[in-house]
């Protein structure tokens, strides 16, 4: 026998899932609730759901239909997030573009998403001044004016955002979607190739949104709920802001966005407006906890999900000295971003901070709706004992369904039906993910595999250092051996042979192997990172010598 479809009524409907439905519900719990944007702009919900429809009304004019795409070049604003809503709610595309790429690199995204209007901050004119001539599709550009930037550009905008709003249609008319039209488009920012273009659909943002909204809610500790005040420091440009703000607009929660990331604004804003909930990049973190102004302030009501790089364990026993309540989420560009997050089980809430920390600093367990494997070459599944390692894959309702415009390696991302993380990981007996490579970045020396992020974790831990990475050399013995690149702390001193024997202590007492002692140590005045902040491992193995 079949499995039985359900019996629909002729006038019965489905509601689809579609963006406006997030922010439908924002206003519906909140129309009050404040959103601000750093010093310049404060408004509430009901405001902002006016302003979208205003939004949708301006762009209309310039000629925007469905199908459409237009391009986002901004800090993190209040602009921003109401592009989030009325360019999808529209039935176009939005273009989230890295403005930290190099001028070729967004010329290449630009003409690749085939932008029709883009909307641009002033300090971005100067980009898009050298790169004009070689635009292909790009129609009409609108600008976003904070004063900020050259006050004359040969860059010809077709009005301001603020003009336009103003002489906008406040109860512009959208129209019904399909849940699976395309929502959003970004870049990918790999250290490999060209950048690739990820996309979503309404169905899937929503659904990820629901997702997250559930990973996240309840007691204990690190959760989100209509009680926080959301302000992200990761940018809207990426991956949604990891989607966050979706799942702020959907409680109806205060959200604060800062504008460009500066430690002295992000400080005023986190102790002036209250911030409870935030997240960002290991860089960021680090750069607030070294700052001074940040022992002068009481962080012990914030929490913070560290993703795009690993949490090493001594920045997250650090942070909860200071009382910040750190934890882990991982994903990528490709899931949409969230996967699964460290959150403690209720047991281990009761332990001493160094329990805490290490817990917090693994990868963390899969969210609501993610299935997700750890496996060897041929699929076949390893054991969950937190030391047989493979790579994982996932999968997910809203992961992308390939890279734009490429058939090639949109199925080697998918191929057997799993999308493919490229990275390495275990998994314990508790369900814990603990990522320990990128495929491309595991040392291979001697017929073992070593981990640089856990030989990093380790070199974190002498008090000395400030960053450290660890990158495999070319060695015509072993393959590879390990080399580790080490940022000092100001006023510190540690020498190579320190490095070392810090690391052959822990190989000593089994807690890494003895292959994992590196063979060199250079100590360096920064580390090189890509435009999200990640460590660009490919520009050091190029640099020194792999």
């Amino acid at each position: 026998m079949s499995a039985k479809l359900i019996e629909r009524t002729p006038s019965a409907e489905d509601q689809p899932l579609v963006i406006g439905s997030i922010l439908e519900a924002g206003v519906r719990n909140a129309p009050e609730q404040e959103i601000l944007y750093a010093d310049r702009k404060r408004m509430t919900y009901r405001d902002l759901q006016e302003r979208v429809h205003r939004l949708a009304s301006a762009l209309t004019k310039l000629g925007v239909g469905p199908g459409d795409t237009v391009a986002v070049m901004d800090w993190d604003s209040h602009r921003y997030l109401e592009a989030f809503y009325a360019v999808p709610m529209m039935g176009a595309v939005l273009h989230t573009v890295n403005v930290r790429l190099s001028p070729e690199q967004i010329l290449y995204t630009v003409n690749h998403a085939e932008d029709d209007v883009i909307l641009i901050n002033r300090e971005f004119l100067p980009l898009i001044e050298a790169i004009r001539d070689r635009i292909e599709t790009v129609k009409k550009f609108v600008l976003l004016d904070d004063g900020d930037g050259p006050e004359k550009s040969t860059v010809a905008t077709d009005g301001e955002y603020e003009t336009l709003l103003a002489g906008a249609d406040p109860g512009f008319s959208f129209p019904e979607l399909d849940e699976d039209t395309r929502a959003t488009t970004f870049y990918t920012t790999g250290t490999t190739g060209l950048p690739k273009g990820v996309y979503f659909s309404h169905r899937q943002l929503v659904l990820h949104t629901f997702a997250a909204r559930a990973a996240m809610s309840g007691t204990g500790h690190g959760r989100f709920n209509q009680n926080d005040v959301y302000m992200p420091i990761t940018p809207m440009f990426h991956v949604h802001a990891w989607g966050v703000p979706f799942v702020a607009t959907l409680l109806g929660v205060k959200q604060v966005y800062p504008g460009r990331y500066e430690p002295e604004t992000l400080l005023k804003l986190l102790v002036g407006e209250k911030v409870t909930f935030s997240h960002c990049v290991p860089t960021i973190m680090q750069m607030l906890l070294g700052s001074e102004a940040v022992k002068k302030v009481d962080l012990s009501n914030w929490k913070v999900i560290i993703g795009g790089s690993a949490l090493p364990k001594p920045m997250a026993k650090a942070a909860l000295e200071l009382g910040i309540d750190i934890y882990t989420g991982y994903g990528m560009s490709e899931t949409c971003p969230l996967l699964t997050l460290s959150h403690l089980m209720p047991h281990m809430e009761g332990w001493d901070l160094d329990r805490q920390a290490e817990v917090r600093s693994r990868t963390g367990r899969p969210v609501p709706m993610v299935t997700l494997r750890i496996v060897d070459e041929d699929m076949n599944d390893m054991p969950h004992d937190g030391k047989s390692q493979g790579e994982v894959v996932v999968r997910a309702p809203w992961l992308t369904q390939g890279y734009l415009k490429d058939p090639e390696n949109s199925e080697q991302l998918w191929r057997g039906g799993w999308l493919h993380t490229g990275d390495i990981g275990v998994i314990d007996a508790e369900g814990y993910l603990k990522i320990t490579d990128r495929i491309k970045d595991v040392i291979k020396t001697g017929g073992e595999w070593v981990s640089s992020l856990d030989l990093e974790s380790l070199v974190l831990q002498h008090e000395a250092v400030a960053e450290c990475a660890v990158i495999g050399v070319a060695d015509e013995k072993w393959g590879e051996r390990p080399m580790a690149l080490v940022v000092k702390k100001p006023d510190h001193q540690a020498s190579e042979e320190d490095i070392r024997k810090l690391v052959a202590d822990y190989a000593d007492r089994g807690v890494i192997s003895k292959y994992g002692i590196p063979d060199q140590v250079k100590f360096v005045d920064s580390l090189p990172r890509t435009s999200v902040g990640k460590l660009d491992k490919k520009a050091m193995r190029s640099e020194h010598g792999s």
